[in-house]
């Protein structure tokens, strides 16, 4: 029997690579919606409590009322949003993070997936403070650099505009207020006392990120490289979806990591570098693949207990 999955807020980009996803998958049959419908609250309770599961891909608010609709206790809710990052009885969708993390997706009825910046910065910092290496009242500072598609449908408009203006064709930083969406999901889930200085920053190309966080060696215990980079691998021995490069892997032997080099790859890739003073924490991977809908399909393909990488591009 197929799965009956509902995509509420299928126009977005992140609900439409969803449903691109699915388009070669013969165990899922799609509920759709009529355009007209795509708002009323009867047509959705309606699709939503005739789903086995629904992701919502919704600005927060309607996330929130679309979770107020269900009524199946059958349902599973897979939620993009930011609106149930953090609230209790909700799974945090990273399951690479530790068992407990996974058991709760596996038995899930309602599991929130991770912002991409958050995902790149907890794959970091999470084992760090699990291991003991980062007090959890480490100043932590991180950069995060992105393709616009993370901006949504209006500003993928702006950038792909024949008329572009000139601003668009350089990096630009944001949330220069210190007031990201992320901050309080990155706070949270690592376990630090104190939110992150945090500058993400787009740049004019389509999808892809790299999320930075720089340490002081004598701020973790005299810990080295070799020894974080050894930590790390063993933290993610064993997962498909997150690998720790070796010291001679890529950016070493070019002194450069582009934003965009895993862009439409679904696993994310950590790099430790630097030197016995400093080091730099390293995730690499797609804003619209670990960062958003790959980690949705992820977290359903556990739900369901099929093969965890099914329709993903590992």
């Amino acid at each position: 029997m197929k799965t009956k999955v509902f995509i509420d807020g299928s126009e977005g980009t992140t609900g439409l690579r969803i449903h691109e996803r699915f388009s070669e998958r013969d165990d899922i049959e799609i509920l759709s919606i009529s355009a007209e419908l795509r708002k009323d609250p009867k047509e959705r309770k309606r699709l939503i409590n005739a789903s086995d599961v629904t992701f919502l891909c919704l600005p927060d608010a309607a996330a929130e009322e679309s979770v107020s609709l269900v009524e199946n206790e059958n349902v599973v809710i897979i939620d993009a949003s930011t609106a149930h990052r953090t609230n209790e009885g909700w799974a945090y969708g990273f399951p690479e993070l530790s068992d407990e993390h996974r058991m709760a997706v596996k038995t899930g009825k309602r599991i929130a997936v991770p912002g991409c910046h958050a995902t790149g910065f907890i794959a970091l910092v999470y084992p760090m403070i699990k291991g003991g290496f980062m007090p959890p009242d480490y100043p932590v500072s991180a950069f995060s650099l992105t393709g616009y598609s993370g901006g949504g449908k209006k500003m993928i408009a702006a950038y792909e505009a024949e008329d572009k203006k000139e601003d668009l064709f350089a990096p630009r930083e944001y949330a220069i207020s210190q007031q990201h969406k992320h901050l309080k999901e990155m706070k949270k889930i690592t376990g630090l006392n104190r939110t992150p200085l945090f500058s993400p920053i787009v740049d004019d190309y389509y999808s892809g990120m790299v999320v930075t966080v720089p340490l002081y060696t004598d701020m973790l215990k005299g810990a080295d490289v070799s020894v974080i980079r050894g930590y790390l691998k063993d933290h993610y021995r064993g997962q498909r979806f997150i690998t720790v490069a070796d010291e001679d892997d890529g950016i070493a032997s070019t002194g450069f990591i582009s934003g965009n080099q895993l862009s439409g790859y679904d696993g994310l890739k950590i790099y430790v570098t630097g030197n016995e003073d400093r080091i730099l924490l390293i995730s690499q991977f797609d804003n619209l693949g670990k960062g958003a809908s790959g980690a949705a399909m992820q977290c359903m393909n556990i739900v369901l207990g099929c093969d965890e990488a099914k329709g993903l591009n590992l």
